[in-house]
């Protein structure tokens, strides 16, 4: 997430996490059960799901072997980004996921990532119903100055910075997570979860969906005609189809169908238009009200605003979700042709899987990170002849720790690698739901 001057929800480059590394900080203690708490998990780590027909796994390792390498990376994450940040009025611990170890900034982004890794993680670490109690009042205890349903974009130290509004991502993570605490934990405790979800829910639909185009809007700050941001321009990674199939069984409400429909529609139109050859998407799309563009340099972020760069770089995990769990058609077509392109520019590597991408598929980084391999390992789980590129994205992010930004995206796409995400409303679906 970055920012100039307006409130600008976003991916975060590795200038800006080195800028926020500091001091170290205690370890997050053993917290006692809340007020309340559930019994146990009911769905416990690790989950084994049954995902869609046809769906690869890492192979070359035993399952219990790929339960414990996401033990492992979660442990990681937890020592490094998980911050004790004080009390609440009713005395019960809040948490916080740093932007970076040391730092004491927290962005809603992370706030959700944490949400759901904790929520997952439920039944290894005994923790994880106070972990999550604890960042979900963080994130209560900071609401937009847009729609006070949401929670602000970025926190330092315990104040608003930078433009008090949200950022899609962060809010849409947090609502799916408490779908996630519901089916868990239930909502008999101290936190209603599955209300805490339907309002800000309520909220997301209202302030950050537009009433027309039914594309995610960047957060609550952008006026839905307004220009150069509106409800047509779109951050690619904020199509989120797994979540929002999710948020429609949950409610009933029949708009999420039209988010689903529209947003692949845009995903599908930047292909066929623009890449083609390669299935590559960039960070912002623009003009969607008629015909969505990639959106021009300087758009929002810096020079990659048009290209497969540190927002879009996501999409193969956000979509290949959604093929994975729910074997969407439409999802499907999209990450078999952004991994088929990546596998043959990559001469199968994992490690040659470049940091960001021009459309046409000329290169913006020489180098290897996680953040651009990790989630493309989840797009090869929908393509049954991507075996092999699969494992060996595996083997080089499984156990591989690097920055904030880069272990979240990580650890929630191990979570998906290792057959251990699961869809909240698969158990707890109240309604039903078909989103075409």
């Amino acid at each position: 997430m970055r920012t100039t001057g307006l409130l600008i929800g976003g991916a975060l480059g590795v200038v800006l996490l080195l800028a926020l590394a500091g001091t170290a900080r205690p370890a997050v203690p053993a917290a006692p059960p809340p007020a309340g708490a559930s019994a146990g998990p009911r769905r416990p780590f690790p989950a084994h799901v049954a995902y869609a027909p046809g769906t690869l796994r890492p192979s070359q390792f035993t399952q219990a072997e790929l339960d414990d390498h996401v033990r492992q990376f979660y442990q990681a994450w937890k020592r490094d980004y998980l911050v004790p940040a004080g009390v609440s009025a009713t005395g019960r611990p809040r948490y916080r996921v740093a932007f970076g170890t040391g730092s004491s900034a927290t962005v809603s982004e992370g706030q959700g990532y944490g949400m759901i890794i904790v929520a997952y993680l439920a039944g290894h670490d005994p923790a994880a119903q106070t972990l999550f109690d604890g960042l979900w009042a963080f994130a209560r205890a900071h609401p937009s100055g847009g729609d006070p349903r949401l929670m602000t974009w970025k926190v330092d130290g315990d104040a608003a910075v930078e433009g008090n509004a949200s950022a899609f991502d962060g809010d849409a993570d947090m609502a799916y997570a408490l779908l996630l605490a519901d089916a868990q934990w239930g909502s008999a405790g101290a936190v209603d979860y599955r209300q805490a979800a339907l309002t800000l829910l309520d909220g997301i639909l209202a302030a950050t969906i537009g009433a027309t185009s039914r594309l995610p809007l960047l957060g609550d700050w952008v006026e839905p005609d307004g220009t150069p941001y509106s409800q047509g321009t779109p951050r690619t990674s904020d199509i989120m189809p797994a979540h929002f199939r999710a948020f429609g069984r949950a409610t009933g409400d029949a708009r999420w169908a039209a988010v689903i429909r529209q947003s692949q529609a845009a995903i599908l139109a930047i292909q066929a238009e623009y890449s083609p050859l390669t299935g590559l998407v960039p960070d912002f799309l623009i003009g969607c009200a008629v015909a969505c563009a990639p959106a021009p340099a300087g758009f929002l972020e810096g020079p990659h605003d048009g290209h497969y760069h540190y927002n879009a770089g996501r999409v193969p995990w956000r979509i290949g979700s959604d093929a994975v769990l729910n074997g969407d058609a439409a999802s499907t077509a999209i990450v078999r042709r952004l991994v088929a392109w990546l596998n043959g520019a990559a001469h199968g590597s994992a490690l040659q899987i470049k940091a960001g991408y021009q459309l046409d598929g000329t290169a913006n980084g020489d180098y290897f990170t996680t953040f651009f391999a990790a989630p493309v390992g989840v797009a090869a789980m929908a393509s049954p002849t991507q075996q092999a590129f699969l494992d060996d994205i595996y083997l080089h992010v499984h156990d591989r720790h690097e920055g904030y930004y880069e272990d979240s995206v990580t650890l929630l796409s191990l979570l998906v690698l290792t057959g251990n995400a699961w869809d909240p409303t698969a158990t707890t679906s109240h309604v039903p739901f078909v989103a075409r």
